[in-house]
């Protein structure tokens, strides 16, 4: 058969149903001949993202896959595949290459080369009697380990060449692997004796599908529970032992338990330092589980690494700790004090969530939000930037991966595509983004890839016509020559594309026009609610 045919049918026996792209690659077509849907986008960097989403709200189990062109194509797709890497999420990239003979001649962009810094592999397919060899790596790397990106690059001059039949292909294994028991032990003694123990839950329990062994952790040894953005929703927000998520913005509650904390156990997370993560304190005792050993003591000093798939790391937490503790804990002093927290620290917000201002105060619009839709059947994520900021530490998720949270690079414009990505995957759930004027200028285009491929989503915009977080940085250009101003009707865009738009100026007006969006979406219709807002740059730090 057919290199092209010989691909699309890998791809096939692998689960993967969809593949979102931009031509000319001629996968497309060989995809769409095997009943795998091509989505086609505006620009790369959105297919990428929906890929990632897809990867994302599945924990890995079916994976994300886009193609694109040779040279301009897949420069346009870097940012794409950056973010995957940064985020550690396995989609399976397939760029044409440039012909065998002219591949490595300037200045030809080769994508195997150019791209191996920052994915999990990169390879070309130079023999078409290789591709199910070179697949079977491929997705052996997706299926397993930490998730990053995996390019195969398929050189033009190869759609005509024989792959030997019958097919040699089946579907790769999936396996995992867990922690020393030795250092089980050890974990487990640290946990129990801890006098203020905090758990740090990141997005490998979301991969590992390890929600009800975090749960059962934190109840049996009344542990307070926090998460990374990436692990937002591993554990309900609703449950007495949350104390929130934290990015750069965090409930008050997350700083305070941290700073008490003699122990901290960090789960399915890599502790990575960024501005836009929780900063750890100094001086703390720390368990660190991880899936890559080269986390261990990269950004934080580790007492203890376990490292290992998350659920089997909480498995065998659970059972050395049932030998000395088998009846769960009495929670009650612990979670007063959380709830003591919360209650000061919502009030101090009170007046912004709850704000009759106009411009619309956005803490109010996102407040009415989530106090309006179904949140258990809701999945959410925010763009970079203020919405982020905005979103994540008033926002509680109760149903695992109902929320799409990032951060170790904060590209404008991740989170329209990752909405998409998951209402192809979750296509019964009401998908939304959040996003900002600014982040709009960057990917708004392909609101109208969610019209035309009948993408039923709902996009919230915070306009507030400024690059308001800029707006302290920039005071000069922004006085002599307005460099912070944006503008733009992008309800009328909305409409403009085929979609539903609105624009919503008044408090009252906020709750009736997310309702009318969401029954537009139930009328398969995506909706874009354009919400006018002030300059709010106050966000929940440390502290406040």
């Amino acid at each position: 058969m057919k290199l092209g045919t010989a691909i699309a049918e890998i791809m096939k026996r692998e689960g993967i149903e969809i593949l979102c792209g931009y031509p000319v690659n001629h996968l497309i077509e060989h995809a769409a001949n095997a009943d795998i849907r091509p989505v086609m986008v505006r620009q790369e960097r959105i297919g990428l993202h929906m890929a990632d989403a897809i990867s994302r709200v599945t924990s890995g189990r079916t994976i994300g896959a886009f193609c694109m062109q040779h040279g301009p194509g897949a420069e346009n797709a870097m940012g794409g595949v950056a973010q995957c890497f940064g985020e550690s999420v396995p989609v399976l990239v397939l760029p044409m290459g440039y012909a065998r003979r002219l591949a490595n001649i300037e200045p030809n962009f080769n994508s195997s080369q150019a791209m191996r810094a920052f994915a999990k592999s990169a390879e070309p397919i130079n023999i078409a009697a290789e591709v199910c060899n070179i697949f079977r790596r491929a997705f052996t790397k997706l299926k397993n380990g930490r998730g990053g990106p995996v390019i195969v690059e398929i050189p033009a001059d190869m759609w005509n060449e024989e792959v030997p039949e019958p097919l040699n292909y089946t579907p790769v294994l999936r396996t995992r692997s867990g922690a020393d028991p030795v250092h089980v032990k050890l974990a487990a003694a640290l946990l129990m004796a801890a006098k203020r123990p905090v758990i740090y839950a990141g997005q490998g329990v979301h991969y590992a599908k390890a929600w009800p062994q975090l749960r059962r952790l934190a109840e049996r040894l009344a542990i307070p529970v926090t998460t990374s953005l990436g692990g937002k929703s591993s554990f309900p927000e609703t449950h007495p032992l949350s104390l929130g998520s934290g990015g750069l913005a965090v409930p008050r509650a997350v700083p305070k338990f941290l700073g008490e904390a003699d122990v901290i156990f960090g789960i399915g997370c890599s502790f990575t330092e960024t501005s836009f993560g929780i900063a750890m304190p100094k001086g703390k005792t720390i368990i660190h589980s991880t899936l890559d050993p080269a986390h261990l003591n990269k950004d934080v000093e580790a007492r203890i690494g376990l490292v290992g798939d998350a659920g089997l790391v909480l498995d065998a937490l659970l059972e050395e700790i049932g030998n000395s503790v088998n009846a769960d804990r009495d929670a009650s002093t612990v979670a007063a004090e959380i709830a003591a927290s919360h209650k000061e620290w919502l009030a101090k917000w009170m007046p912004k969530l709850t704000s009759n201002d106009a411009p619309l105060n956005p803490y109010r619009v996102l407040w009415d939000l989530q106090h309006t839709v179904d949140i258990n059947n809701t999945i959410i994520t925010h763009d970079a930037g203020s919405p982020r900021d905005q979103l994540s530490p008033f926002w509680k998720p109760v149903e695992p991966l109902s929320y799409i949270g990032w951060g170790k690079t904060t590209q404008l414009g991740y989170g329209l595509g990752l909405a998409m990505g998951a209402k192809l995957a979750k296509p019964d759930k009401l998908c939304i983004n959040v996003w900002g004027d600014a982040a709009i200028g960057f990917t708004g285009m392909d609101f109208e890839t969610a019209v035309r491929e009948r993408i039923p989503i709902m996009s919230i915009l915070l306009n507030n016509f400024s690059m308001a977080i800029e707006l302290k940085v920039m005071p000069i250009s922004t006085e002599k020559y307005r460099s912070t101003d944006i503008s733009g009707d992008y309800a009328a865009m909305a409409r403009a594309f085929g979609g539903h738009g609105e624009r919503v100026t008044k408090p009252e007006d906020i709750i009736p026009a997310i309702r009318r969006g969401i029954q537009k979406t139930k009328e398969g219709i995506p909706v874009l609610l354009e919400f006018i807002t002030s300059k709010e740059t106050e966000v929940s730090r440390p502290g406040t």
